[in-house]
């Protein structure tokens, strides 16, 4: 991969990461942020592929491994607790569930 096409990749993957930030800051759904949280580690997958495959070593790859392994435990831990907070609240929206917490505190 020559010095322009690996620049051109970290570019892609810098405006994913950008994007999946600002839907983890102005989301205030649950799933919407996990989406984002995502769309931020597939980023950083992207990036570590571009830097290794510059370098000629499989060390990104071997990273980018690491990244979907993590992932998938996110998304299972996640979906658990977006389950949980389903049913218990019956509201997936954090503004309101950040309200319940203040009340709580209240009582």
């Amino acid at each position: 991969m020559t010095a322009m096409n690996a620049q051109l990749v970290l570019i892609v993957a810098a405006i994913l990461f950008i994007l999946g930030l600002f839907g983890v800051l102005t989301r205030k759904n649950v799933i919407f942020m996990l989406l984002s949280i995502e769309i931020m580690l597939n980023a950083a997958g992207l990036a570590f592929i571009a830097a290794g495959a510059r370098w000629g070593q499989p060390d990104g790859q071997i990273m980018f491994l690491f990244i979907l392994a993590m992932t998938a435990s996110e998304v299972s831990v996640g979906l658990a607790l977006v389950l949980q907070i389903q049913h218990q609240h019956k509201t997936l929206d954090v503004g309101k569930l950040t309200q319940l917490r203040d009340e709580a505190v209240a009582d």
